[in-house]
């Protein structure tokens, strides 16, 4: 008599779908184990009987369960076992080895092999049907911790992008997309404590756009803003090292922090910088220099020592700044 299902069992059949894959090469017990499941509305049989196509068979159905025969012409069942857990699409699935006898040497060889249980067959239809859904819901289970995982990481990789997106946003400049001020200040800081440590050099340009207010009032703001784009876009192709950084220190005002550049390297980057500039030839009625925007470049550098902060450097910079526009502009003057 086909045993009832209870409300557990219902709910149960519903959450957990199972599909057998019998491997066997002797159709009578194929039949009978499809006979003991046939019953089961939650239970979907498919049956092998050659061992050779056994592991291309179960990448095809997709079993929860496999029903593994030990015994089989021209492979033996444990040969299978192995196969099934060599392969990426099968090594997870619980295979369940029927054997013809109860023999304890055969068992530790199924277990050694990558089975996860042992019956006899033909093993009693409800402790088939248990010991089927057992391990198909332990398998589902499986798969679902594992899809959950990848949720997981998806979520965590993509809260990182966020996180590094609006932390690029936050160090940058909405005009410029250099560092801005508030990230100089910051990597100015932990790269001075590092040369006060090592005892190297620091070096520091500060660049302004000459006679920017001028070229506002004639062309615009908003062509002032493209001209501030342009002059940063020169400004960072010029940051070759991973630790050299550009910024934009305010208006129209730039800095490039140069960690580990002596005097003579800090100024010829800062004259490369100064021509690169001059040569993209951008009209500028206003100028004082020539017709064109051009820019006038401070420098210094530092062996940071004592108790002296990295405003010390700022203001170092800053002089040959103040000493290059009062010469005429369009020129690098190193502190």
């Amino acid at each position: 008599m086909p045993r009832q299902l209870n409300s557990a069992d219902a709910a149960a059949t519903h959450e957990y779908p199972a599909m057998v894959l019998l491997v066997d090469d002797q159709a009578i017990i194929g039949e009978a184990i499809r006979r003991a499941l046939a019953s089961e509305s939650d239970i979907d049989f498919h049956y092998c009987s050659q061992p050779e196509e056994a592991v291309t068979v179960a990448e095809r159905t997709k079993p929860t369960v496999i029903l593994q025969d030990l015994v089989m012409p021209g492979t033996d069942g444990l040969t299978l076992v192995r196969r099934y857990r060599e392969n990426a699409a099968t090594r997870d699935i619980p295979i369940i080895v029927l054997s013809t006898k109860e023999e304890p040497t055969m068992k530790s060889a199924a277990f050694a092999a990558g089975a996860n249980d042992y019956l006899v067959k033909l093993p009693d239809s409800i402790e088939l049907i248990a010991r089927i859904r057992y391990h198909s819901r332990s398998y589902l289970n499986l798969l679902q911790r594992d899809e959950a995982y990848r949720a997981l990481r998806q979520s965590q990789q993509q809260l990182l992008e966020t996180n590094l997106e609006l932390q690029r946003l936050t160090n940058s400049d909405g005009l410029t997309s250099l560092s801005n001020r508030r990230y100089f200040d910051e990597y100015l800081g932990a790269e001075w404590k590092r040369a006060q440590r090592e005892q190297t050099q620091l070096a520091l340009l500060m660049i302004d756009v000459d006679a920017f207010k001028g070229y506002n009032d004639t062309y615009g703001h908003v062509a002032g803003d493209e001209v501030l784009r342009r002059v940063a876009a020169v400004i960072r192709e010029n940051c070759a090292r991973p630790a050299d950084l550009p910024a934009r220190f305010g208006g129209e005002e730039f800095s490039m922090i140069l960690p580990a550049t002596s005097p003579g390297g800090a100024r010829l980057l800062a004259e490369k910088v100064r021509r690169a500039i001059e040569t993209l030839r951008i009209p500028h009625a206003c100028s004082p220099t020539g017709g064109f925007v051009t820019v006038s470049i401070g420098g210094a550098v530092i062996v940071p020592g004592g108790d002296a902060d990295f405003s010390r450097l700022i203001e170092a910079a800053d002089a040959g700044l103040y000493q290059a526009k009062r010469n005429g502009r369009n020129q690098v003057v190193m502190a």
